[in-house]
């Protein structure tokens, strides 16, 4: 199966290097990195390191998303299994296999890296992060008789099937409104144990107090607005 890795990209050069580096090889993925207006090297750095680079300066994380999938959904040959994946260095791409695994074997269609269900490095998760992404699970898995740890944004899916979720969120909200949709249109969606670690930089959401209080906030209103 053709598969593509999609990192959204924010003044990330210091860790882009590591994350490409570690996806493995064996998997054959085309790897595409989405520019979100950083002020740094970032794009050069992806480019030097073999990935197409793609252009989004209107900040968001699912603008980011958004503008990575309509570029390869355009291709000639677009991919049977797209992997998000943060450009952080958070979480470990050599463990991509455990994602896509289950959508190459034809048991998944969607699988979520659970860093809650897997070791997390201290510090690399804060209180607001795992007491968010609680809130928004349970969520979830209440409405639809599942249960959920995680949120994560390290996750797998089959592209032909995102493509006709028709998703439209452009910010925090993107993962929610995936999750959600995935689950109306009645996917397969799994979790597996991904490790977590400290990432390399501060964070644009949980580093500061307005941060976690606006990706929470859009969170929420996701929740409520793609149930």
């Amino acid at each position: 199966m053709r598969i593509a890795v999609l990192i959204p990209a924010l003044d990330e050069e210091a860790s882009l290097p590591m994350v490409l580096a570690a996806v493995p090889v064996d998997l054959g993925a085309a790897l595409v990195v989405v520019d979100n207006g950083s002020r740094d090297r970032t794009a050069e750095v992806a480019r030097s390191h073999g990935a197409v680079v793609l252009r989004e300066p209107r900040r968001g994380y699912g603008a980011a998303c958004l503008k990575g999938i309509a570029w390869l959904a355009s291709r000639p040959n677009p991919p049977d299994v797209l992997v998000v994946l943060d450009a952080d260095f958070s979480d470990d791409p050599g463990q991509m296999h455990r994602l896509v695994g289950p959508v190459v074997a034809g048991e998944a269609d969607m699988v979520i890296g659970s860093r809650v269900l897997g070791r997390a490095e201290k510090g690399a998760l804060t209180p607001p992060q795992r007491l968010g992404n609680w809130l928004a699970a349970e969520a979830i898995g209440r409405r639809h008789g599942q249960v959920f740890t995680d949120l994560g944004p390290f996750r797998a899916v089959r592209f032909p099937a995102l493509l006709d979720l028709g998703m439209e969120d452009r910010t925090w909200g993107w993962n929610a409104e995936m999750h959600l949709k995935a689950l109306k249109a009645g996917w397969r969606v799994v979790e597996v144990p991904v490790d977590y670690r400290r990432r390399i930089g501060r964070s644009k959401i949980s580093g500061t107090v307005t941060g976690v209080v606006r990706a929470g906030a859009r969170i929420l209103w996701a929740l409520h607005h793609y149930r």
